[in-house]
């Protein structure tokens, strides 16, 4: 468990989806104070050391004494959402990929003796479904059923099993995760630097999304403070709609924004994938700002401008 070395408190993390846009910066934020690092990866364990920091050690399976001797685990693990086009197969991938992964390390924390006080598990806004523009937060639960509410809420159930006097369960619903090294925002950078970007459908749509900065900060945060527990909303207070959105994305390239994608148009290349980006979810991050969190990037163009003209 942890020790203390020179007087500072090292803990021992378990991350799973250490390779990921959320989990390198993680990890590299909390390699800075020398904990120890243990990732779960399925990929070759040389390919995975060099997309990370130094000091990690890595396992491709997860056994009893690796959740004995974790003080936080963190499951960020998944098949990427918008990797391919949902058939029946991929959705399949999508939600055992994380459903499998959770099963497994909850009921090897129920099992454990020495359990770890902190469960951080992943999960996402697509859990309320598509909904309307009103603002809602983590005590919404009009959901509406669809893929995403049922991915995310399985999801969510299965690492809310977890927890106990001895372990804190927190889920992260997450929003659109600006940063350079992956996500949404690395997939629409080349038609905006084209000079092709542009609002999606009405563009009237609310996109919550969050700074990889504030991401990271906020994880952390949910360590130190024992109050939250539960499913927190991962996105700044600041939602947008899309074409707002799409405006601001351009001028931090120094790019026009002037054309825009048809809905029906968006159907036919994304399919069924087409509703994450065709509807959205005006979120507001009540627990993080009730708990005293303080974003460094509560506005979208100042969130931009720091990743792009720094």
């Amino acid at each position: 468990m942890s020790f203390i070395i020179f007087g500072t408190l090292l803990m021992n993390y378990l991350i799973t989806g250490g390779t990921g846009m959320i989990g390198r910066a993680l990890i590299k934020s909390l390699n800075h104070e020398k904990n120890n690092i243990l990732v779960l990866t399925r990929t070759n364990k040389n390919t995975a050391k060099d997309s990370l920091v130094n000091n990690v050690k890595f396992i491709n399976k997860i056994s009893l004494s690796h959740i004995d001797t974790a003080d936080i685990i963190i499951n960020l693990a998944g098949e990427p959402i918008a990797g391919k086009r949902w058939s029946k197969k991929q959705k399949d991938t999508i939600c055992q990929s994380r459903w499998q992964l959770t099963e497994q390390i909850t009921g090897l924390i129920k099992e454990s003796k020495t359990p770890p006080s902190l469960l951080i598990s992943g999960s996402a806004i697509g859990i309320y479904g598509r909904q309307t523009n009103k603002t809602i937060d983590e005590s919404f639960i009009d959901y509406h059923d669809e893929f995403t509410h049922h991915l995310c809420s399985t999801w969510e159930s299965l690492a809310l099993s977890a927890q106990s006097e001895l372990t804190r369960v927190v889920t992260l619903r997450t929003g659109i995760v600006l940063g350079l090294s992956g996500g949404a925002l690395k997939e629409m950078l080349l038609p905006f630097k084209l000079g092709f970007g542009g609002k999606m459908g009405t563009g009237k749509q609310i996109m919550s999304w969050i700074h990889i900065d504030d991401m990271i900060s906020a994880i952390i945060h949910i360590q130190d403070n024992n109050q939250l527990i539960g499913p927190v909303n991962m996105t700044a207070n600041n939602a947008v709609t899309n074409e707002e959105f799409s405006h601001k994305f351009a001028q931090s390239l120094h790019k026009p924004c002037l054309l825009s994608t048809p809905s029906i148009i968006v159907r036919c290349l994304f399919g069924e994938m087409s509703d994450v980006l065709l509807y959205g979810q005006h979120v507001k991050p009540s627990k993080l700002l009730t708990s005293g969190f303080v974003f460094k990037y509560p506005d979208l163009r100042v969130a931009l401008d720091s990743l792009f003209n720094t």
